[in-house]
């Protein structure tokens, strides 16, 4: 993408298209829109939907304070997706083996067949957007996003 010249930058010489989290916001954004497209019209779910169905999914039974941890998502937003998702038979909620006042969230046999058909075509779109990339790039590429994600915790934490 080419961005138009700026006629003087911001103040302190800030300018956006060198700032890492816009890049990252755009880049994010504009694959998961990519995706979501596919899955939205096939199973009528949201982004955010899927991430909680992903995260089960992958993970296996857990609590909605688990799926928010790992899926760094807004309790809100998950809360509302398991909503959903319990409403239309993808998710339920089960009484917990670990803790007998909380529950856990798995994934019905509908739910697993989703998350398998899902998983399929985002695959397959991942290994179209890296296509054009040198062998090994891919994992230099997911390396270098967990390293700027645990640095940003450590951070948040201090």
């Amino acid at each position: 993408m080419k961005y138009p010249e700026a006629v003087e930058p911001a103040s302190g010489g800030f300018r956006l298209v060198d700032y890492l989290p816009y890049h990252l916001t755009v880049a994010s954004n504009q694959v998961s829109r990519l995706i979501a497209k596919a899955y939205q019209v096939r199973y009528g779910i949201s982004i955010w939907q899927w991430r909680v169905l992903c995260t089960i999914g992958t993970e296996g039974p857990m609590t909605a304070q688990d799926v928010v941890s790992l899926s760094a998502m807004d309790k809100v937003a998950v809360s509302r997706a398991i909503q959903v998702l319990r409403k239309r038979g993808i998710v339920q909620r089960l009484r917990s083996k670990r803790d007998s006042r909380a529950y856990d969230l798995q994934l019905t046999t509908h739910g697993r067949a989703m998350y398998d058909d899902i998983i399929a075509m985002a695959l397959d779109y991942q290994d179209k957007l890296l296509s054009g990339f040198p062998a090994g790039d891919k994992d230099t590429l997911i390396g270098l996003l967990q390293a700027i994600s645990s640095q940003a915790k450590a951070l948040s934490r201090e």
